[in-house]
């Protein structure tokens, strides 16, 4: 049975050629960065590089792009320097979304209870976060404004230009979770007014366990990690040249290839949802247009997550769903809740996150099948035998 993988949004399979530049790496670059000889020097030429390459991927300088062990780590050090130079100001006021990753609301849960006020932001039933009321919560003791480039779970891709602009011109500082975005949309941290953003290495075909936080040369961080005088004393610890130099190799790779993906992506993206919509009582969730090319979200109504992704692992599709039950949660998800979808409704979501080698026959077996295993799920629910006699009204 042929698998088709479609939980990119959780993590992406390694490219070849980041494998390979991963495997010349130990063999041949395994010097400490910090060294004074050769091998160390070699090492070290290999990071520079990379973080040209990086910098000029989101038209950034490399001396604002620090290495780290992933998103939630970039995602913390942003979040926590800002708020701290806030503090030092007599700011302790942020602004954030209702939908953001766990590794910025639990980060910000952190903050309340050293005193900060957050504020999260509606994101509304079309999953955007409106830039007017962004400009609307901001107030004089506002130090930081987080609003993620683009949502895990529904995909949808946030106006962050206009957010940025409104944060620069009321002198507050912007960062952005844009893990999920980094290689698949462009960014431009000057045209998009970004003071500090957070990227992930396997979102984008590289490897796990690395990523980068740029950070504008005027923001200054707080260390997460002392210890030592890597990363300009700003991470210590030994960096790790065959994660980073794979890393570079896969963001390379992801730009020059961005538009062609993209392009057959969304063709992709839009037959599945509209294959998908022919299933009675289901929704998209998110907007239809202002979404990753690649991400799918549906809420069935009258069955649970879980089962469905059980039974279309059967058939050897690999997704993901909104609720938490997964993970050994009975909570629906954050995410769908703040978009407006009620608990009973929530439960029953599909995450379907493709990659660029989708085919339309692919995509055909994924309708086929998601429509068979509801219908299957539905025939014995007893919600569903309750909506159907009129004894509970539909939702969806």
């Amino acid at each position: 049975m042929k698998v088709i993988y479609a939980d990119n949004a959780a993590t992406t399979k390694m490219s070849d050629a980041a494998i390979q530049t991963m495997l010349s790496m130990m063999q041949e670059s395994w010097g400490n960065p910090s060294s004074l000889y050769g091998h160390g020097q070699a090492a070290k030429e290999v990071l520079e590089k990379v973080r040209e390459g990086i910098a000029f991927a989101i038209h950034a300088d490399p001396r604002e792009i620090l290495f780290t062990s992933g998103g939630s780590e970039a995602d913390n050090q942003a979040i926590l320097s800002a708020a701290y130079l806030g503090r030092r100001n007599g700011k302790m006021h942020i602004i954030s979304s209702a939908f953001e990753h766990h590794a910025v609301l639990h980060t910000l849960e952190k903050l309340e209870k050293e005193g900060f006020e957050v504020t999260l932001l509606d994101v509304h039933e079309n999953g955007i976060v409106i830039p007017s009321e962004v400009e609307e919560a901001i107030r004089e003791d506002t130090c930081l404004v987080t609003i993620m480039t683009a949502n895990n779970e529904i995909g949808t891709i946030q106006p962050i230009r206009e957010i940025g602009k409104i944060c620069r011109e009321k002198k507050v500082l912007f960062h952005t979770d844009a893990v999920q975005a980094v290689g698949h949309i462009p960014i431009d941290v000057e045209e998009d007014n970004i003071d500090l953003l957070s990227a992930s290495a396997h979102k984008f075909h590289g490897p796990k366990g690395v990523g980068f936080l740029y950070a504008r040369r005027s923001v200054r961080l707080t260390n997460l990690i002392e210890g030592g005088a890597q990363e300009r004393g700003k991470r210590a610890g030994t960096e790790n040249v065959p994660g980073i130099a794979s890393m570079g190799t896969a963001l390379q790779e992801a730009m020059a290839k961005m538009g062609e993906n993209s392009a057959h992506l969304t063709v992709m993206r839009d037959r599945l949802i509209k294959g998908l919509k022919e299933i009675p009582h289901s929704a998209l969730n998110g907007d239809a247009e202002k979404r990753l090319p690649g991400n799918v979200n549906f809420c069935f109504e009258g069955i649970e997550g879980e089962s469905l992704l059980l039974l279309l692992d059967d058939k050897g599709i690999q997704a993901s769903s909104g609720s938490a039950c997964t993970s050994g949660s009975l909570d629906p998800s954050h995410v769908l809740l703040a978009i407006g979808r009620v608990h009973d409704v929530a439960h029953g979501s599909l995450r379907l996150t493709i990659g660029e080698d989708i085919t339309e026959e692919e995509i055909d077996y994924m309708i086929a099948s998601v429509k068979e295993v509801v219908e299957y799920l539905r025939s014995f629910s007893p919600v569903w035998r309750d909506l159907v006699s009129g004894k509970t009204p539909f939702i969806l």
